[in-house]
Formats: C-alpha cells, sequence, structure tokens
C-alpha cells in the first residue's frame, strides 16, 4: 500500500503571524491571506490532477499542534486514510484523534517517535 504521496501543509508557531505572512508577501511574493499561502501544482503521473501545499504561521500560544511541545507540525498528503490508520494502529502508532472528513478530505493527526505531532490528509477528488 502507498502511504505518503507528498507534503500537504508546513504549519509553524510563530510571534505574529499576520505580520510575518504580510512578510513574506512583501518580500517573496507569497499569495498569503488569514490562513497562509496555498501552492498548487499538477501531479506529475496525471497532469490533470491538481494538488496543493499550505503554508501557514500559527500564534505561538496555539494549541492546535498539542500534545507535542513543538513549533511545527507536517501535513503529508496520503491515500486511502482509512486503511492506513488501522496499519498504524497495528504497528504501535500513536493516533491522536479520530478521522475527521471536510469537503477537502479526510484528516487523522498522530505522533511519531521524538512527539511531533503530524497532520495526515486524504485530499477529496478535485
Amino acid at each position: 500500500m502507498k502511504k505518503v504521496t507528498g507534503i500537504g501543509g508546513i504549519f509553524f508557531k510563530c510571534k505574529d503571524p499576520k505580520q510575518l505572512s504580510e512578510w513574506y508577501k512583501t518580500h517573496l511574493g507569497f499569495d498569503a491571506n488569514d490562513y497562509g499561502a496555498t501552492f498548487e501544482w499538477r501531479e506529475e503521473a496525471d497532469p490533470n490532477k491538481k494538488g496543493a501545499t499550505q503554508w501557514s504561521p500559527f500564534s505561538e500560544t496555539t494549541t492546535y499542534f498539542a500534545p507535542s511541545t513543538k513549533d511545527f507540525m507536517i501535513n503529508y498528503r496520503v491515500e486511502n486514510l482509512e486503511a492506513l490508520v488501522e496499519q498504524l494502529k497495528a504497528e504501535g502508532v500513536t493516533i491522536v484523534d479520530n478521522i475527521e472528513t471536510y469537503e477537502y478530505g479526510k484528516f487523522i493527526h498522530i505522533i511519531d517517535l521524538e512527539g511531533n505531532k503530524i497532520e495526515l490528509w486524504e485530499p477529496s477528488e478535485e
């Protein structure tokens, strides 16, 4: 079974997310909004399929990365999230929550060996 297919997003803590987003917008040309910036791309195997990678600064006081105490979280794109979660459970991986489904895909969070919270995302078909 194919597991991770790419990076769906990079999330990190900072002192002032709005100011930092503006800095990246001004100096590096990021098309930033209240949620950060989205970088769209096409899949190599099927150029008709679009993908996206999200870049998002969070407040340094966010609890979104809990139970991890790290200042970042990576979102990995996956295929067949339900089957992957069952495999991870069988392997003893810490599952933080339950699969949640939104119009843009399914999500779940796990903890890696060093306590990093990882977000797994199965994008919905566009």
